[in-house]
């Protein structure tokens, strides 16, 4: 959702004595003060409801309702935890009701499922039957950016799905979501039991299924994409697909070269003379998984897989015996050695792998032709040779990471099942019997996304 934000003007009559908010989010960049949601007057900047996150990587939620000289309220908390897992969903409830007879009860936060009671910051606390003056005001609800006096134009970097406002209700996160008996992990519930009646004036329900801001509640409180462009993505809390990790790379003699991360990290980027490495979020030691990169500038593109988790740079970019991977010239690389394995990348080559994490082999094409080991694109999966098999080596056994490296000028765009490349979808959706992502060429049969539902498949 970068430089993307929702907007809707509020409906007079209500936002007054109790509300709820929920929503689940993932962050693809941290170190940046971005913006959640916020509720604000239009005639009063004093006046707004906001949650944030800021450059410190802690969630922060203001209420302010006018200044001390008119009788106003600040409340502002700031939880002690970090926020900086950019391969999580999160599920934030905040629970303002101000009926309640215990103070610490009337502002309550939630993550995962969890009330936050540690803050580096507690400021003020709500009145008992407190009003808000964002009843009656036309003031506006933005999902995504600041708006008012407060944070301005902080974009929200992420993902962000199920997004509730219950106006003139106090519910627990359990409406929302719920604990795996057997894995203790905080899971959605894709369908709480909340009547139209109960999400009030101004209550909605939108980001339920990808990019949709229909109101779901039943009320018809649409919003706009007042901003950006809104993509629909497969990731969701349900099944968190794998990104480009920002927060991994590999340590050499110049440190951690890191490429430049956009898109949900998932186009990564570089503008030196210098190799630029990163790896998936999501690592496998048994099962099939495919995905597909895009040349989108070819300068220099290379992609595979990398082994274990000794990320250190062997020194040259072959990296030892710790990766197999293709060059954009066609040549396969493994532990200081290279030969021709396919033809040469062009801009917008698309190379898909398909790697067989069980059986230890990973097979590679290019625009939809797998490679034969000696420089031609014109096989089918099934007459495919891998990789290993050209080189003569087995696969090292140990857990395996989606690997990625950009040089000079490159720019590589991933597709793990999302179905886009950057912001553009794919041309024609290939086939995919496990149902698990969308990829521009056929996913071989037996082989799925690397995806959380694809690693429990």
């Amino acid at each position: 959702m970068a430089n993307t934000y929702l907007e809707r003007i509020i409906e007079a009559g209500s936002v007054g004595r109790t509300f709820t908010y929920s929503v689940w989010f993932k962050r693809t960049k941290t170190g940046t003060s971005t913006q959640l949601w916020n509720l604000s007057s239009d005639d009063d900047s004093s006046k707004y409801i906001e949650i944030a996150i800021k450059s410190d990587d802690k969630l922060d939620m203001q209420f302010r309702n006018g200044t001390s000289g008119d009788n106003g309220t600040y409340i502002r908390r700031i939880p002690t935890r970090v926020f900086r897992d950019s391969n999580a969903f999160y599920h934030v409830v905040l629970r303002f009701d101000s009926t309640e007879s215990s103070a610490d009860d009337r502002f309550r936060l939630y993550i995962n499922g969890e009330q936050e009671t540690s803050f580096s910051t507690s400021t003020g606390t709500i009145p008992q039957n407190y009003v808000t003056d964002l009843a009656n005001t036309g003031g506006e609800h933005r999902i995504g950016r600041g708006s008012g006096g407060n944070t301005g134009g902080a974009y929200f970097e992420g993902s962000m799905s199920h997004f509730h406002f219950v106006d003139g209700q106090s519910y627990a996160p359990t409406v929302f979501g719920s604990t795996d008996s057997t894995t203790g992990e905080w899971k959605i519930n894709t369908s709480p039991s909340i009547s139209t009646a109960n999400y009030g004036t101004n209550g909605f329900f939108i980001l339920k299924d990808g990019n949709s801001v229909t109101d779901q509640s039943g009320n018809s409180h649409n919003f706009t994409v007042a901003g950006g462009t809104l993509t629909k993505t497969e990731d969701n809390p349900s099944n968190v697909f794998a990104t480009a990790n920002p927060l991994d790379g590999l340590k050499g003699s110049a440190g951690i070269l890191k490429p430049t991360f956009s898109n949900g990290n998932l186009t990564l980027s570089s503008s030196a003379g210098l190799n630029y490495q990163t790896f998936g979020t999501l690592a496998v030691d048994t099962g099939k998984y495919y995905w597909e990169t895009k040349a989108t500038d070819c300068d220099g593109h290379r992609v595979g897989v990398f082994f274990g988790d000794n990320k250190v740079h062997g020194g040259t970019y072959y990296y030892g015996a710790n990766a197999f991977y293709i060059h954009q010239n066609g040549q396969i690389y493994y532990n200081g050695a290279n030969t021709v394995y396919m033809s040469s990348l062009s801009d917008g080559d698309i190379v898909g792998v398909a790697l067989d994490r069980t059986n230890g082999h990973i097979y590679l094409h290019k625009n939809g032709q797998y490679a034969d080991g000696n420089g031609n694109n014109d096989q089918t999966f099934a007459n495919a040779v891998s990789i290993n098999t050209k080189l003569g080596v087995t696969m090292p056994s140990d857990i395996t990471y989606p690997f990625f490296d950009v040089y000079g000028t490159a720019i590589m765009d991933i597709n793990f099942g999302n179905g886009y490349f950057g912001t553009t979808a794919v041309a024609s959706a290939g086939t995919n019997t496990s149902g698990n992502g969308i990829f521009e060429f056929d996913c071989p049969v037996g082989y799925t996304a690397l995806s959380t539902k694809g690693l429990n498949l």
